[in-house]
């Protein structure tokens, strides 16, 4: 699926997303990843179970206020004593598919909004 932008101002945006990929600012990417509005990372866990303590601790020194976690095509939940590192760091978690993870990324981002999206895709 193709995503409409508002407009465009520089800050990273998904422009669209299917099986197993989504695109960033018309750039396609088939690893997971992080993406902050002004940044794209490479993120190394490919699977739910990858996402460890230190993942999440790391992933909380990130400068967002809110962290969309994208789990592929399936909604599944971390366990919570992994995740407690954002709720130290006071950042939000909000839980959801990938591709429900890229629309409310671009939700939020169009609000001015700290956000940011921790996305696992699947390639099967």
């Amino acid at each position: 699926m193709k995503l409409h932008l508002a407009r465009s101002d520089g800050r990273n945006r998904f422009t669209g997303y299917g099986p197993g990929y989504v695109t960033v600012n018309d750039v396609r990417h088939e690893r997971s990843l992080v993406v902050l509005p002004d940044r794209v990372l490479e993120w190394e866990p490919a699977r739910l179970d990858d996402l460890t303590q230190l993942v999440f601790a790391r992933l909380a020194e990130l400068p967002v206020e809110i962290l969309i976690l994208g789990t592929g095509t399936c909604l599944r939940f971390p366990h919570p004593s992994r995740t407690q590192a954002l709720a130290d760091a006071r950042i939000g978690l909000e839980v959801m598919d990938t591709q429900a993870a890229c629309r409310t990324y671009n939700i939020l981002l169009a609000e001015d909004r700290r956000v940011g999206a921790a996305l696992l895709l699947d390639n099967a």
